[in-house]
């Protein structure tokens, strides 16, 4: 959004713009917009945005930036930024919000789809019920938890000099056996392997163990799934994958304005400024 700022209607103080110089009148103004920019408007965008996400997430309430304003350029702009450097960018995320349309990949989803586990034109969902230690609170799978399954399912690629980071048998032993409970890893202590369902969209499940009862996997909805315990009869979902999904407007940059009271801040910052700058 941008920030700019009009000295009409502004007669209480036009006596003392007419007493200040052009500069002073002009940093005045490029004050008052930085004010509102950082006191009203940052702020106004993040509250809209717990208002109308569903738990939204610290790096995204965190990612509207301000780039303030200059006297080269009387404007301040506030929109969202990549505050932490490699991951999806917020822009993208909340131009789905504002305008509508299919929303972004999250950064699992694009873990998945490189590893050739998600299929094109899919994006994943977290069952209504989520497998013990898998999800953040704010509707992602941990990412302890995502890189001990793409580990598991021997997903990753050559890393650094050479080396793997898949999972080497006697780790996958544990993992089956109790859970991995003896590394910390995230989660309670459930003996469990992964096998990916594709159900008819590539014609079976994907396994990666042997046995009579993985037989059913094909029978599953597609996603990622957990085969809990020996018996092979509790078989949990962890991620299933959905169609991508496809946004309608909700974050509405007009009630942000108004939220922010924008038009009465403006103005009673620069009042404040011009009398500041006037020695008054």
């Amino acid at each position: 959004m941008r920030l700019d700022i009009n000295t009409r209607g502004l007669q209480a103080v036009q006596r003392r713009i007419d007493a200040l110089s052009a500069g002073g009148l002009q940093q005045a103004q490029v004050k008052a917009v930085n004010d509102v920019a950082y006191q009203n408007l940052r702020p106004a965008m993040a509250e809209e945005m717990r208002a109308v996400f569903d738990r939204p997430t610290a790096y995204i309430l965190r990612s509207p930036w301000v780039q303030p304003a200059t006297d080269a350029r009387p404007y301040a702009l506030v929109a969202p930024r990549d505050t932490r450097g490699g991951g999806v960018d917020p822009q993208k995320i909340l131009d789905a919000q504002v305008w509508g349309g299919r929303r972004g990949d999250k950064r699992s989803e694009v873990a998945l789809k490189r590893a050739g586990i998600l299929p094109a034109g899919y994006q994943t969902a977290i069952p209504d019920v989520p497998f013990p230690g898998s999800e953040d609170g704010h509707g992602n799978l941990r990412g302890a938890f995502l890189v001990q399954v793409l580990s598991y399912l021997q997903a990753f690629g050559e890393q650094g000099r050479g080396h793997h980071i898949n999972m080497k048998d006697k780790r996958k032993q544990a993992i089956e056996k109790n859970g991995g409970a003896k590394r910390r890893l995230v989660g309670p202590s459930i003996g469990r392997r992964y096998i990916v369902a594709y159900g008819k969209l590539r014609g079976g499940a994907r396994w990666t163990a042997k046995g009579e009862n993985d037989a059913r996997a094909s029978n599953l909805a597609p996603g990622i799934w957990a085969v809990v315990g020996r018996t092979g009869a509790d078989i949990r979902p962890v991620v299933m994958f959905v169609k991508a999904g496809r946004y309608t407007p909700r974050f509405d940059m007009d009630k942000v304005a108004s939220r922010a009271q924008l038009d009465e801040q403006l103005s009673r910052r620069m009042r404040y400024r011009i009398r500041q700058a006037a020695g008054v």
